[in-house]
């Protein structure tokens, strides 16, 4: 197995430590932010650059790999939405931003499913799909670091840091749910065509 694949496996075994840490109740904060949600935080962040650097290794090297094709898209959906789920857990997220996101995974799912049976024809990632990726991680990363609830900067409560982060916070994730959207929809256009082919 090569490292770019060791890489993308590497990075599903962060998110059940995650999802641990998350039950393990550590006490005590820093700067104001509970201990467990920047360990959390810092596993995603991790996560998430394992996500670029197995891509670029395996293009780099020339290491491309069916596993890899298959595993990588899958370990990038387990880790947004075991995140997600877990900030609608802690109360930050409102439980349709998740639904959203994972209506489109298996849509796209779908799709990739439908391109293979036809000759593995392949949508390349629309700027709405680079959007949605880029706004989801940084969203991510905030939301565990906003001690206040989704949309909370508009109740007219916070003020100073706290306001503008959780505006920022609740702004990326509209954001990040608008691309996704949009992102399916180009996915669908092209299923529809696959279909009719």
């Amino acid at each position: 197995m090569n490292l770019p694949n060791k890489l993308t496996i590497f990075r599903i075994i962060l998110v059940p430590l995650m999802v641990i840490i998350s039950f393990l109740g550590i006490e005590g904060r820093f700067l104001g932010i509970p201990i467990t949600w920047l360990i959390m935080d810092l596993i995603f962040i991790l996560a998430s650059l394992t996500d670029k650097l197995d891509g670029y290794l395996a293009r780099k090297n020339n290491q491309v790999t069916t596993f890899g094709k298959f595993l990588d898209p899958l370990a990038d959906k387990i880790l947004v939405l075991a995140a997600m789920i877990m900030l609608v857990e802690m109360a930050k997220l409102p439980a349709w931003i998740p639904i959203i996101v994972l209506a489109r995974e298996f849509m796209v799912s779908g799709y990739r499913l439908i391109a293979v049976e036809k000759g593995g024809k392949v949508i390349a990632a629309s700027k709405w799909g680079k959007l949605k990726t880029v706004t989801q991680m940084i969203a991510i990363i905030l939301a565990f670091l906003d001690l206040n609830a989704f949309g909370e900067c508009f109740s007219g409560t916070l003020q100073g840091g706290d306001l503008v982060l959780n505006f920022i916070v609740t702004m990326l994730m509209i954001i990040q749910t608008i691309a996704t959207i949009f992102s399916g929809i180009d996915y669908m256009k092209g299923a529809k065509k696959l279909i009719k082919e």
